[in-house]
This record gives C-alpha cells, structure tokens and sequence, in this order.
C-alpha cells in the first residue's frame, strides 16, 4: 500500500540552488528582499518541509483512490482529511509567503516560493491546487481590484475562508478563449452573469465557507473574439457585512469529471444564473477581461511548470530507491552462471541510463524554474525603467512559456520511466508511481495547453522588444561558454551547448522565413522549436551547476557527502550535453527543412475506414 514515506525530496539540491547557483544573497543586497536572508529562509523551508511530509503527503495517495463526491444536493465532498489540511495551511500561513511584509505576509522572493511550490506539490498536487488557485485569485483582486473590493474579498482570501478558481473554458471554447458565450447584463448591484463553464480546477469543496470565482463573460455592447471579454468576481455565496457567507449566488455544479489524475481536487461543470440571480462584480476595465486574466495565467503557467518538476522528482527519486532495493539478476560479467548473487537492478546498466535520464532532466528543469524566478525577482528590484529592468522581464516573457510546456511534457517522461525501472511494480497501484504519472498528464494540458505556448512563444514572444529578448538569451549563452570553453572536465560539453544555441539561431531565422512563406509551417513547427530552446535552456543550466560543483568539490576526499553531490551535477550536465542534447541537430533540420506533408494531407486520407 502507498504510504506518505513515498514521498521524496533532495534538501541538499535545494541548498545547491539557493546558496551556490542562484544564491539569495544576490537579492538580499535590494531592499524589497534585505529581510529575507538564508537564516529566514532555512527555517521556513524546515517547517515547509515538516508540513509537507506529516500534513500533506499522507493524504495523496488516499485521496486519489478516493476522489470527490457530488451529493445529491450539489455540494462537493473533498476526501477524508483535507479540510483539516486546508485548516491547518492557513493556520500555518503559508499561502502568505509571498505576500510582502507590510501586508503581514513573509515577503519572500520568487526565487523561495519555487521551493516552496515544489515541495508542497510533490508532497499532494491534488491538495495543493485548492490553496494555490485561491492565492492567484487573490493576486489579481490585489493588482486591480477597487478599494472596496479589496476591502470585501482579500481577508477572506488570506484565511483560508474563501477558495478561489478561475473560469474560462466553455463547452465550445477551450482554446479557443474568444469564442466564449457567458454574458454579464448591467444590474443595480453589479451584473447578473449567465453562462457555463468547463474542467474548471477546484471548481467547488468544503474546505472554505466560500468560493471565489473569476469568471470571463461579455457585456452587452461587447466585440466578438477575446477583446470583448471583461472579468467578473462572482462569490458561490453573496457576502454579508461581516464578510461572512450570506445568501446563495446561483453558482451551481453540474457535475464533477471522472479524470485520469489528480482525483482528489474537484473538476466542475459550473452553470452560473440558471435561474437568473447570479451577481458578478467587474473587475479591470470593461473588455480588459484577458489582460486582467493574464495576471492570474501568466503566474499560473510558472507555477504549472514547477508542478511538472515536482512530480517529476518524487517520480524519479523513488525509483533511485527502488533500484537500490530490488535484487534481480546478476552482474554481466557473472550471466550464465547459476551460482551468481543476485544484485539491485541498480547495478544494470540500462537501468543506470534511465536514471540518469531522469536525474538530468529533473536537475536541469528545475534551475530554469530557478532561472526564470531569478529574473521576476530581479525585474522587481532594480530601477523601474532601466536597461536591467527591461532585460529581466524581456528573459520572464520569454521563458515562462517554455518553462510551462517543456517542464510539463518532461514531467510526464519522467515518470514513464519511473514506472519503467520498476517493471511490472510500477504498474500496479502498490506503488506511487503511476498515480504520478496519472497525475502529470494534465500539466500538459491545463493553463494553457502546451501547443498554445509554443504559439505564445513564436507568435508572441519572439517579436517582443523586436527580438532583442532570445538575442540577449542566446548573448548570455555565449558568454557562458565564451568564460568556459576552455574547462578542464566541461570544454567539450561546453562545445557542444554553443553549438546548439547557434543552431537554435538558425532555426529561429527558419521560422521567420516561413511566417513570409507559408504562416501554416509557422503553427506545424512551433512545438519543436519550443523543445529546441527547452533542451538549449536546461543544457545551459545544466553546465552552469556543474562548472560551479566542479570548483566546490576541489580539496574535497571521499569520505565528504558534498563530493558524491557534486560528482552528480558534473555527470547530470554531461549526460544531458552527450544523450539529450543531440536532439537539437536533428530538430534543427527537420524545422529547417519545412516538410509540410502534416498540413497537405488530405483529412480523408488519414484514414478511409472512418
């Protein structure tokens, strides 16, 4: 039977990040940060850590066998637990560690809250997701909301009374945003918002007294297509004076999905004013809907990506103990002999491969979340206006894409192979990890999926600030291996990253040449470019933790921990450079070479049998 000792963790990998490769000390010398020093953040991640392993993780396993029940009357019953848990994360305060001091929050950086995001998701995503949503709610009433509405809905948001979800798909638009239905008609006390809204996450429990829900819909007068979409906050339940839960707010679900994954956190049909008393409030600006949004999104598809890590991790560290358990075979040196001990299947090399594999994606993957949190920190500390202002968040815009959909698509690989070095174990659900890899699918697919991204990234992203945000990435490559081609243990590895990053060049200008030819090659290679600069970005990454182990771990014998730790960074970077990276030449030709063979079939010819 899963227990909650299956859920695993590095501490030391955390300490690499936050003390060696992107230290705190960096922000701690700007004032927003000064108060958070590695003393305040040790102790933190202790007791973040505590709560993980003894609250949380106990209840994950549990609760996706046991899911969420719809009742008769149409309430939601979240499984055994988790209203103590959910209690127990605001009495803790923990949704306030970003929150800035000044507000009774830690005011932590970005750079802490990816720790904290992972630890908390690894431990129980399912869980995790309820408070998580409710904080980006929070966000957005924080960044636009009136007075009055800050006044009425924060407290709420910040004790755990209220949840928070956020409502945009419909039956008919789920990509599609623009094509939404929901309409929002003028009311002396707001607007009576109409409409249905699909798989939306955490869409109704019974942790809270109250769900907030910010939901898209149109005004009367309003455009077709995305610009004529404005934001509601519409409550489950209307508020009284005290902030309490007063009357119902005709926000009704239709139904709870049976899903694949994350079991334990409510999926909703939501059908808002069935019966003409829904009361939404405006917030933003009439029509400003999706830039409203973005606020919550953009956070959202950052913290999507950590979650993919998390798992990713968990995934990948039970299966390093389960190969150093699990005895089958013999060495090959020893195979056709009956007599032979048998060995852990860690001593296998294919088995080695694959846990390299998973070690070296895991690793990179989550210091390009580190990477990207560094430059929304920074972007925060230095002169509003300034080159360096403009510079970090032109590097935010651009990455947070590819962190969202390459750390996602990973995350679901890595725990295929998870499931892959344990053999017929992994399988069953004994073991944790194929509710991992259950869990992980839907990373792929929500906050937008991950094609959506690769059109944000080529559409979008790349012709901000007229290209000059992947020069000044493709620049700070060059300098990287500029600084170290020469490196006594890494130079070939070194090699081989600048190679790939002018190649990612090459296939950036590809892609311009096809937005004048063809714009239908533009959207058919979009997802392969993205895992181009994905692979280029963690390789990158990858080498930077190893050129900094590798100076760390001089004068160090083998008796030292730290060694092996960093022995292991050196060898994730060159198994990532040496097995993973390759892929980038082959992409490279296949984008450059613009076979549109996907876009001219014919949809007959797919098959002729259907």
């Amino acid at each position: 039977m899963v227990t909650a000792d299956h859920y695993k963790f590095d501490l030391r990998e955390f300490k690499f990040l936050l003390l060696e490769q992107f230290p705190l000390e960096t922000l701690t010398q700007y004032k927003k940060y000064e108060h958070f020093t590695w003393d305040t953040a040790e102790s933190v991640l202790e007791e973040c850590i505590r709560f993980a392993q003894e609250v949380i993780a106990p209840l994950n396993a549990s609760g996706d066998r046991t899911g969420c029940k719809l009742t008769e009357d149409g309430k939601v019953i979240t499984p055994k637990g988790y209203k103590d848990a959910w209690n127990q994360f605001y009495e803790s305060g923990w949704n306030m560690i970003p929150i800035p001091e000044e507000e009774d929050g830690m005011g932590a950086p970005a750079l802490f809250v990816v720790t904290t995001n992972e630890l908390f998701s690894g431990a129980n995503t399912a869980f995790y997701m309820y408070p998580g949503l409710a904080s980006g709610v929070q966000e957005v009433i924080e960044a636009v909301g009136t007075h009055d509405q800050k006044e009425k809905f924060l407290p709420g948001l910040r004790d755990g009374r209220y949840g928070g979800t956020m409502c945009l798909t419909e039956p008919q638009a789920g990509s599609d945003v623009g094509f939404s239905k929901s309409t929002a008609v003028p009311h002396e006390d707001g607007y009576l918002i109409e409409g249905t809204k699909i798989f939306i996450s955490s869409g109704d429990q019974d942790l809270s007294e109250n769900v907030i829900h910010l939901v898209l819909a149109r005004l009367p007068d309003a455009q077709e297509g995305t610009k004529g979409l404005s934001l509601f906050i519409v409550p489950k339940y209307r508020l009284n004076d005290d902030g309490s839960a007063g009357a119902f707010n005709d926000v009704k679900v239709g139904g709870v999905e049976k899903k694949m994954g994350i079991n334990s956190n409510a999926t909703c049909v939501l059908n808002f004013g069935e019966d003409g008393g829904c009361l939404g409030y405006l917030i933003g600006e009439p029509h400003g809907g999706m830039k409203e949004m973005f606020r919550l999104m953009n956070y959202a598809r950052i913290f999507t990506g950590v979650q993919g890590v998390s798992v990713a991790s968990t995934a990948f560290l039970n299966a390093l103990d389960y190969s150093r358990s699990r005895m089958q075979g013999s060495k090959l040196e020893d195979f056709g002999k009956g007599d032979a001990p048998r060995v852990p299947i860690i001593a296998h090399a294919d088995i080695r491969r694959m846990l390299l594999e998973m070690k070296s994606k895991v690793e990179t993957m989550r210091a390009l979340c580190y990477k990207l949190a560094m430059h929304w920190d920074m972007s925060l500390c230095v002169e509003p206006g300034s080159d360096e202002e403009v510079y970090h968040k032109g590097q935010l815009e651009l990455l947070t894409p590819v962190v969202k959909a390459f750390c996602t698509d990973q995350s679901f690989r890595v725990c295929e192979l998870a499931i892959q070095t344990y053999g017929g174990y992994g399988y069953i659900a004994d073991y944790p990890v194929e509710q991992y890899m259950r869990d992980a699918k839907v990373f792929s697919i929500y906050e937008g999926t991950n094609f959506i991204q690769s059109l944000d990234l080529v559409g979008r992203k790349l012709k901000l600030r007229k290209g000059a945000n992947l020069i000044d990435f493709s620049s700070d490559i060059a300098k990287f291996c500029a600084k170290h081609g020469e490196h006594p243990v890494l130079k070939d590895e070194v090699a081989e990253l600048e190679l790939a990053s002018n190649q990612l060049t090459g296939a950036s200008m590809a892609l311009m040449g096809f937005a004048r030819k063809n714009i239908n090659l533009v959207s058919l290679f979009a997802t392969r470019y993205l895992e181009i600069m994905g692979e280029v970005a963690c390789a990158w990454q990858g080498l930077e933790a190893a050129v900094i182990a590798h100076d760390k771990m001089q004068g160090l014998d083998d008796s030292d921990s730290d060694k092996h730790f960093y022995e292991g960074k050196i060898a994730t970077a060159k198994f990532f450079v040496n097995n993973i990276l390759p892929g980038v030449s082959v992409k490279c030709a296949v984008l450059s070479k613009g076979d549109d063979s996907a876009v001219t079939i014919s949809e007959k010819a797919f098959s002729t049998e259907h």
